[in-house]
């Protein structure tokens, strides 16, 4: 007699097992989402304002970053770091935030771009200084404007934390993998672990319809 297509005992007990990758899941989530949050704010300033002989080296590596795989830059870093760097999660965390930095700093700049020309006027009326006039001027009103555009990126970042698999790191869908593999039962593991997935994405994007309405 064929076992089966869905057995509970083997649900019951890859589950705590899903739970202790979906730790790493999301610890990788929020740390590359705040490198990324600063970094891309970083590299935005830097692009919109800082001198060509700046500004133009960071744009090659913005765009070099950009125009290649997520998964080739982690078995690259992995690679090049790991004689170095003890931890492949440190090494997966950084090139997630930094890959994703890429693509925040261009919401940053577009958020930057919508401040109306006449905030700028009224800084520049009022004598404010340079610095201050991003700080308090212009920065907050971008920030505001991408906030929904940036929670979205962290949805991603969030649903693309299963690469970390090209470099062992025992995240969520590899423990499904692992799972599956010594009991060659997978369709357990693999949809328990789309269901979490489901569980962790799902509210995130609703709050951030909810706050895009809000801000608009």
């Amino acid at each position: 007699m064929n076992p089966s297509w869905w057995e509970w005992d083997h649900a019951v007990a890859v589950l705590p097992v899903l739970l202790d990758g979906f730790k790493i899941t999301l610890l990788a989530t929020v740390l590359g989402t705040l490198i990324a949050l600063v970094l891309g704010l970083v590299v935005a300033l830097i692009r919109r304002s800082a001198p060509r002989v700046l500004s133009a080296p960071v744009t090659g590596v913005v765009e070099f970053i950009r125009m290649t795989p997520l998964v080739i830059q982690l078995v690259f870093a992995n690679l090049a770091l790991s004689p170095y760097i003890d931890s492949t999660l440190v090494i997966g965390i950084w090139v997630l935030g930094i890959h994703y930095t890429t693509y925040m700093a261009e919401v940053y700049r577009a958020g930057i771009d919508s401040v109306p020309k006449g905030q700028w006027e009224a800084a520049t009326a009022l004598s404010l200084p340079r610095a201050r006039t991003w700080r308090s001027v212009v920065v907050p009103q971008a920030i505001r404007n991408t906030l929904p555009a940036l929670g979205n990126y962290a949805i991603s970042m969030f649903k693309e934390t299963p690469f970390f698999v090209v470099i062992y790191i025992p995240e969520m869908v590899r423990n499904a993998q692992t799972y599956g593999g010594d009991t060659f039962r997978y369709t357990e593991a693999i949809t328990l672990a789309g269901l979490i997935f489901l569980a962790g994405s799902y509210p995130t994007s609703v709050l951030i319809r909810r706050l895009e309405k809000k801000l608009a």
